[in-house]
């Protein structure tokens, strides 16, 4: 497989048709590629095109081995609501298909009829934008407002259409460290408690018995008189997941004053992605990025151990 990218006009895929595909239809060759049905769709009907050998044709026609197919994809038309913002951002990775970004503590993902502006797809629209790139922002992992760290994103909605099935099959991979209240009994465990949305709020989450199953995993990284230093991994990906099932357990999360968390200590939830693993879809290579602990969160753990006169590590 080919991949082609031209600044503005739009994202192409080519391949060479292999023996295996001999007198078959172009259209379950594309399935066999993840070309989703609704992208196929799109390119019908919004401005794609799709060729064999240079010559136009449609879903139906028969492929012969050696074929050359190129699938030409609609152009791609961001939210006119989505202001560009030529802020700063923290580019971790880069290249033709994904990104991945460092968000910090404060910014929200997405905007909202609050926050039209300031937020991490503004800042991302306005790399485009400088870049002559253009494609509507995909944010595959978001973070909530006060939680820090690393951010999957695609550059194309076929490419975030295949971390969609990966996420759909649990490959994408993040952990988290946080600083939570309390002593932990175990030096590791797994919460496995359903979570659904509390009664009386459209924000708040709660464990209970006819919420949507979630597992999240945990690890003792240093324990203090009373705060804990934990790495976490969800399993699945619930609204708030880690908040609520650290607070489910005893211990809500420092700065964390929706679920119970003392606020003296951080002006926010202590959680941050520090570390992120996924299967490139289009390079066909397994990646992993890490992000240092947020300084806030190592202000406090520093704090901590000359408080209780510890090592902390640099």
């Amino acid at each position: 497989m080919t991949l082609l990218w031209q600044m503005n006009k739009g994202y192409s895929l080519q391949w060479v048709i292999p023996s295996a595909f001999e007198g078959r239809l172009l259209r379950e060759f594309l399935i066999d590629q993840k070309i989703s049905k609704r992208t196929l769709t799109s390119v019908k009907f919004d401005g794609g095109s799709i060729s064999v050998n240079d010559t136009e044709v449609n879903v139906r026609h028969v492929l012969e081995a050696g074929d050359v197919l190129k699938l030409v994809f609609p152009p791609e038309i961001g939210s006119e609501k989505l202001m560009p913002e030529n802020l700063p951002l923290k580019i971790v990775y880069e290249d033709r298909d994904v990104l991945v970004v460092e968000k910090p503590w404060g910014m929200y993902s997405i905007p909202s009829k609050e926050h039209s502006a300031g937020t991490l797809a503004n800042r991302l629209a306005g790399h485009y934008e400088t870049c002559s790139l253009a494609a509507a922002v995909h944010i595959v992992t978001r973070l909530d407002r006060d939680t820090s760290g690393l951010v999957l994103v695609a550059k194309h909605r076929h490419v975030h259409h295949l971390f969609s099935l990966q996420q759909q099959e649990r490959e994408i991979s993040r952990t988290y460290e946080a600083l939570a209240e309390g002593v932990m009994n175990s030096i590791e465990g797994v919460i496995e408690q359903p979570i659904g949305r509390k009664d009386t709020s459209i924000i708040e989450r709660e464990v209970r018995h006819d919420g949507q199953y979630a597992k999240t995993a945990y690890r003792v990284l240093g324990q203090y008189s009373d705060t804990v230093h934990l790495s976490l991994r969800p399993f699945t990906g619930r609204t708030h997941q880690i908040r609520v099932h650290m607070a489910s357990i005893g211990h809500p999360l420092l700065g964390d004053d929706l679920y119970g968390g003392k606020i003296k200590v951080m002006e926010r939830q202590a959680l941050h992605c520090s570390t992120l693993s996924f299967f490139h879809p289009m390079n066909n290579e397994w990646m992993t990025f890490e992000s240092p602990l947020a300084s806030d969160m190592r202000s406090v753990l520093i704090r901590l151990a000359q408080k209780e006169k510890r090592d902390f590590p640099c």
